[in-house]
């Protein structure tokens, strides 16, 4: 796609909060994937990426239709989240008692990709257990706790709602986003 072509796709008011970027322009990041080091380490197909947020990591395998290993650190006690997610299902989680926070999201929070981090995905993270994320939760207004399980139901429901039928028919590989 021309230069000219792909920055007017991208600016787009439907696309561009979806897209991050650095100052320059350069795309670092679309719809959560990011090749910036971020707080959640994706490994897709032998290479390192990150996600926005703890749930873009459940959601983004899907999408791709690639297993995804994840590697996450709980913001409360520093300890390590293990989990391998494929388009299906969550296959692994260490440790077994995972729970991930959200906050309440609201129309204002998706205006563009920074708005997004700084006012969602900044909220939205692993937790070794649901002791670990309370402690977090009651400093952080607006946010609450779901189970591991309850947060991959919501990634699978937005996938539904979002692409549909088209999730089937995909032919996006990870080859395809940038090194």
């Amino acid at each position: 796609m021309p230069v000219a072509s792909a920055k007017d796709l991208l600016g787009r008011d439907s696309i561009r909060s979806f897209v991050y970027a650095d100052e320059e322009g350069h795309v670092l990041g679309f719809g959560g994937l990011a090749t910036a080091p971020m707080s959640h380490k994706l490994y897709l197909d032998g290479r390192t990426l990150w996600t926005w947020c703890a749930w873009d990591s459940l959601f983004i395998p899907e999408i791709l239709g690639e297993q995804a290993q994840v590697e996450s650190r709980d913001p409360q006690t520093g300890g390590t989240i293990r989990l391998t997610v494929t388009p299906e299902d969550v296959l692994f989680q260490e440790p077994e008692t995972i729970v991930v926070s959200f906050i309440t999201p609201d129309a204002e929070r998706f205006k563009s990709a920074d708005n997004v981090m700084a006012s969602f995905c900044h909220f939205v993270f692993f937790f070794e257990s649901w002791e670990s994320g309370k402690a977090w939760a009651t400093r952080h207004e607006g946010t609450f706790l779901h189970t591991l399980d309850e947060a991959a139901y919501l990634a699978k429901r937005l996938n539904a709602r979002n692409w549909g039928a088209a999730l089937a028919n995909s032919s996006l590989t990870v080859g395809d986003v940038g090194e």
